[in-house]
């Protein structure tokens, strides 16, 4: 949750990454990033989409309001399309997008008057809901209304819909085309994790159902249940994990989303919300990813002292996992912060991506330039790259809680913000980056961006 304003949008400029002899991370290969706004301003949370159908048409959404831009030509050149912030509420945010197994998109977002109380959302809050938007074209046009998945009227003890993710069953199962949502719901008592479901292209949704055993505390800044991630193994079993505290607790469902095995803790990660210097903000929620019947599961969490991305895989469909794996490759201990990772898994190739903040470069911790790693065997280690060169200072500006990533066809495509330098006056703002690489040209030779 967070505190959402209005915008313009968009305009497209796009860089070429050059070498950076001072940072001593390769660049990825094939790699071009896209500024997605012509200017400054409230635009965070970032989450993209490759259609599996055709790996030309990307989407990446991003708020606020609910934001799409497209791309018909593999992340080259970029479009906004329009219509995709609902008409009947003030704000929309907290955004997630994904396309079916028929190549259609969808938007998922929250939607509001006004906010509760700081931190705890639940009380004094307004109507909210959340809701998905169709495309059937690739992510081009936007279905005029869109769809309640839960929508909470005005009353006393309004519950708060926060934090939804989308995902859809890609597969081959008897379960492939099925939509997923699962989100955080605040009371005025607790929090939980509650999910829903669609048959019919979203159409329709499920009633709500929760998932957990047990509620989390009230608040958004710690002992909150938060952070839902989903993927589907290849029988379309839908894995689902989430923030407990301090570890990261997963649940199966194997009738495709309809009841779901009793949670069990995957991960000891100590607390998920904490303190990153000149970031509003900063959490460690999990990421979970499939290629086939491999899981994999990311976080960031600070057991070495400073903020490190972590990785732990599953080979038998979420019985037993890995011991974590350090996904940066920079000194242990060094103070240097890694934060806000997403997680990829190629379906076609099997590698495993990351991208995130690093702060590597900066002696002073205080900025941070994103980061693309990647695994070629199974998660055991992982090539480091740097997506961007140009370090900047994100304070003094709202900086959202996830970043986002898709992979498909040794393709992976990446968003983020950042914000840009030489602002003027108190309302600084943020801009949106789409960057792609081409994994599918012969690797460079491995140095000093592999560590295990």
């Amino acid at each position: 949750m967070q505190r959402l304003l209005a915008l313009s949008f968009l305009s497209t400029s796009i860089f070429l990454l050059g070498a950076a002899a001072a940072q001593n991370l390769p660049d990825p290969p094939g790699s071009l990033v896209t500024t997605l706004n012509s200017k400054p301003g409230p635009f965070t949370e970032p989450s993209v989409a490759i259609n599996p159908h055709d790996p030309n048409q990307m989407v990446t959404a991003f708020q606020n309001n609910a934001q799409i831009a497209y791309s018909r030509d593999g992340g080259r050149h970029w479009k906004a399309a329009t219509g995709t912030a609902p008409k009947n509420y003030r704000v929309a945010g907290d955004v997630s997008v994904v396309y079916d197994n028929r190549g259609h998109a969808y938007l998922c977002y929250i939607a509001f008057d006004k906010l509760g109380t700081f931190n705890y959302w639940a009380h004094n809050g307004g109507r909210n809901g959340i809701f998905i938007r169709r495309s059937l074209d690739g992510g081009a046009t936007w279905e005029k209304d869109h769809i309640p998945v839960s929508e909470q009227a005005a009353r006393q003890d309004i519950p708060w819909e926060d934090k939804p993710y989308i995902v859809a069953d890609t597969t081959s199962s008897r379960y492939a085309g099925n939509l997923y949502i699962g989100w955080t719901r605040w009371t005025l008592t607790d929090s939980r994790i509650v999910f829903a479901r669609s048959t019919d292209g979203g159409a329709t949704w499920s009633q709500p159902i929760e998932i957990d055993r047990h509620r989390g505390y009230p608040r958004d800044d710690n002992g909150a249940l938060e952070g839902f991630s989903a993927a589907m193994t290849s029988d379309g079993a839908v894995h689902a994990v989430w923030s407990d505290g301090d570890g990261i607790l997963l649940t199966t469902s194997r009738d495709g989303g309809r009841t779901f095995s009793r949670p069990k803790m995957v991960q000891k990660t100590a607390s998920s919300m904490f303190a990153v210097d000149a970031v509003e903000r900063a959490n460690g929620f999990p990421v979970i990813a499939a290629a086939g019947d491999k899981l994999y599961l990311g976080w960031t969490d600070y057991r070495n002292g400073d903020l490190d991305v972590f990785c732990s895989s599953s080979h038998d469909k979420g019985r037993r996992w890995s011991e974590p794996v350090r996904v940066t490759n920079d000194p242990v201990h060094n103070g240097a912060e890694q934060f806000f990772p997403w997680m990829a898994a190629d379906p076609s190739t099997g590698a495993v991506y990351f991208a995130f903040y690093d702060r590597r470069f900066d002696p002073q911790n205080r900025k941070q330039i994103f980061v693309l790693a990647r695994s070629t065997d199974g998660g055991k280690t992982f090539t480091n790259y740097a997506w961007t060169h140009d370090a900047f200072d994100a304070s003094g500006v709202f900086f959202g809680d996830y970043t986002g990533l898709a992979a498909s066809a040794g393709r992976v495509l990446g968003a983020w913000m950042e914000k840009p330098p030489k602002q003027k006056g108190p309302k600084q703002g943020t801009i949106v980056r789409a960057g792609i690489a081409d994994f599918t040209s012969p690797p460079p030779t491995a140095g000093p961006g592999t560590s295990r």
